[in-house]
């Protein structure tokens, strides 16, 4: 008669601090302990993904201030605007680096992007780590565009209202996508306050992630320093 062996009283729970050691591992293998001695010279694109990352800091930063003054509602959106303008102490100062950090992102990442093709770092083994960047680039200008609606004046809410028509144009999938994201058939509350969830807290959250593991990815792969191949 066979009978069943429990496990040892070790293995039914993981020790914390155990757990916690081997994170802390885990993430400084992130840094790489050795680099490349041309990876010490100075280059300027070189510091694109840094710059970048600054900027999302800076976004970050900003916008969780910026959401103290805010409330997704119609009219009170716009309002909560005139008030960071008029009434709230260096309001102004703090809703344009907001502003002009996102711009900067933008133009960043796909400094990055090109810079990377150009000198064909997408190339095995880092074609997961370009897919990585690829999706990267578009949460970017999702961000900026969901962003772009928070205001509700009357710019933010034609341009809104243009995007939307150019995505319903979209065979097959573009009016389901179109309503999805909009949550109806015109840019309203609904619109205005889906727009502020995917801004502040899901795109945010799914920018952290990817970045994460793009770092990792950029250490497992050889660092910044393109290993060159042997030929036969």
């Amino acid at each position: 008669m066979n009978k069943s062996v429990n496990p040892p009283a070790e293995h039914a729970f993981r020790n914390p601090i155990r757990v916690l050691a081997r994170w802390r591992e885990e993430f400084k293998e992130i840094f790489a302990a050795r680099v490349h001695e041309s990876q010490l010279g100075f280059r300027l694109t070189w510091y694109l993904g840094a710059l970048t990352l600054g900027c999302f800091s800076i976004q970050l930063i900003t916008g969780i201030l910026l959401m103290l003054y805010y409330h997704p509602s119609i009219p009170q959106g716009y309002a909560d605007m005139k008030d960071l303008q008029f009434v709230v102490s260096s309001g102004v100062f703090l809703r344009n680096l907001h502003r002009w950090s996102a711009h900067a992102m933008v133009f960043l990442v796909f400094a990055h992007m090109a810079k990377v093709f150009y000198r064909g770092a997408y190339r095995p083994p880092r074609e997961l780590n370009w897919v990585v960047g690829v999706c990267l680039l578009l949460l970017t200008i999702l961000l900026s565009y969901t962003g772009y609606l928070l205001p509700w004046d009357q710019l933010s809410y034609w341009g809104t209202t243009v995007g939307s028509h150019i995505m319903s144009s979209v065979p097959v999938v573009g009016d389901k996508s179109s309503f999805i994201l909009l949550g109806g058939h015109g840019v309203n509350a609904n619109a205005l306050l889906r727009f502020y969830v995917l801004h502040a807290v899901i795109l945010p959250l799914a920018v952290i992630m990817l970045v994460g593991l793009h770092l990792w990815r950029l250490h497992k792969d050889g660092g910044m320093h393109a290993v060159p191949t042997e030929k036969p």
